[in-house]
């Protein structure tokens, strides 16, 4: 048996809301109407009463030798006039004077009389000779005494037609509200099933717990950002990766490129955004380790082309000196060969003399000859002197690599100092080119050939702050300082 759907049920329980508070609405006004016309009918019972027993025609009609005879036709004239059933006027025994039915005229009045004989107009629902009604009894003074009395009512059976006309009026509202309220909980219901695609809530709860599993177990960071700047959604992922608030959904959106690459903390992250009717996907994807992993390859790159480099030059020389020997100028074969081997071995025991770290030998050897075969001069400082440091390779690698890379590209004589000093290690590379254009180099992509999207300055800078050390510019000289 299929369940159903969330607007269906949402719209069973709003017909019924809308059905019940409609009936308790119409009884509790019948109940008032009942209330007030019943008020409404002792009001006007009580005034006619009082207004009879103040009028002189009915003293001067108590005074004749035959009270009924005027004061029977003026009753009839006040009955009519007030729209009342009964005008009855009565001595003080409760002797009918008049009466609608001239029969009941003589006969004791059918109610309570007391309070009215001691001088109060009250009201009450009696049954009499017209059947169930509410009435009014007052007294008529003469003299200072109590001579007759005057009674007025309206039976409960116009009181009850009255009722049922204000009764059909009232249904006819709460159809027309009950309509009205169908038709809003209808439109409402269409509107809920269009976007619950009738789906029961099972099987919206279903979904929900699928989606808040899925969201919460995917490793790049998720975020869902409003067309108005709002962080409306992320998952645990993106608060990890770009270090957000418990609280960050419902406020601003951190700045985030589309395609760019971003450094948050240690970290090296890739930013992609697509846009949908929310607003935009924001997805965000940990490229620390790949990034390390490709730094490492670059520097694997570049010792590669350096042993390249220098075998093709090796290759030349010992073309050179083949020749001088065909040539028969052994000696000149034999200087011009040791000459070079010598320059050669000077730079290599100086490097591995003053480095003793072999990674970073092997790197400012590598970058040497990389230097030599652009036609850049790379001088290495004579002061230069690197003990045994607690950096690891790969960050000394990444630091020197990245800002000797920079400075090739650009310069044509680049000097480069790696020392040890009392207060931590000191890597310092300047060359003879224009500096640093942008001041943010160290905070994002910059790169020298212009496209914009650099990572070795920025690679650089996120080393540093990671080992606690700082950086210097001043112009085209970069110095790092390591603790």
């Amino acid at each position: 048996m299929r369940r159903w759907s969330l607007a269906g049920q949402m719209l069973l329980l709003q017909l019924v809301v809308v059905a019940v508070t409609v009936t308790g609405g119409s009884v509790l006004a019948l109940v008032q109407a009942h209330d007030l016309l019943n008020d409404e009918a002792a009001s006007t019972a009580a005034a006619v009463t009082k207004t009879v027993a103040a009028s002189p025609e009915v003293l001067a009609g108590l005074a004749a030798k035959e009270p009924t005879i005027p004061l029977q036709p003026y009753a009839e004239r006040v009955r009519q006039a007030t729209g009342v059933d009964f005008v009855t006027i009565m001595d003080a025994d409760g002797i009918r004077y008049t009466h609608p039915n001239p029969k009941e005229i003589g006969k004791p009045f059918l109610g309570h009389i007391e309070p009215a004989q001691r001088g109060e107009t009250f009201t009450e629902t009696y049954t009499g000779t017209l059947g169930d009604s509410m009435r009014a009894v007052s007294p008529v003074w003469r003299d200072g005494r109590v001579t007759a009395m005057v009674s007025a009512g309206i039976t409960v059976n116009r009181i009850t037609a009255r009722l049922y006309d204000q009764l059909m009026w009232g249904a006819l509202v709460a159809l027309l509200a009950l309509a009205a309220g169908g038709a809003g909980t209808w439109l409402v219901t269409v509107r809920l099933r269009r976007q619950t695609h009738g789906l029961g809530p099972v099987e919206l709860g279903r979904i929900h717990a699928h989606h808040e599993a899925v969201l919460h177990a995917v490793r790049e960071g998720l975020l869902l950002v409003g067309r108005d700047g709002t962080l409306t959604l992320c998952n645990d992922a993106a608060r990890t990766l770009l270090a957000l608030p418990p609280d960050a959904e419902g406020r601003p959106a951190p700045e985030l490129g589309d395609d760019r690459v971003h450094f948050v903390g240690d970290r090296v992250l890739q930013v992609s955004s697509t846009p949908s009717e929310l607003g935009q996907v924001v997805t965000v994807r940990d490229r620390t380790e790949l990034q390390s992993l490709a730094g490492q390859l670059d520097a694997e790159r570049g010792f590669a082309e350096s042993l390249r480099s220098a075998a093709h030059e090796a290759a030349n020389r010992l073309h050179t000196v083949i020749t001088l020997v065909e040539l028969g100028r052994a000696e000149q074969a034999v200087a011009f060969g040791t000459a070079e081997l010598r320059s050669a071995q000077q730079l290599t025991d100086r490097v591995v003399g003053s480095v003793r770290e072999p990674v970073l030998a092997a790197l400012l050897l590598g970058k040497s000859a990389q230097a030599g075969e652009r036609g850049v001069e790379l001088v290495i400082s004579e002061d230069s002197r690197l003990d045994d440091v607690d950096v690891p390779p790969r960050d000394l690698v990444t630091i020197v690599g990245n800002l000797l890379d920079n400075a090739i590209e650009v310069a044509s004589r680049v000097e480069v100092v790696v020392r040890t000093e009392p207060d931590g290690t000191l890597i310092r590379v300047s060359d003879d080119g224009p500096g640093l254009p942008d001041p943010g180099a160290f905070d994002k992509g910059w790169t020298t050939k212009g496209d914009g999207r650099g990572l070795g300055l920025a690679l650089v800078g996120q080393a540093v702050r990671r080992l606690g050390g700082r950086i210097e510019v001043d112009g085209s000289a970069f110095t790092v300082r390591l603790p």
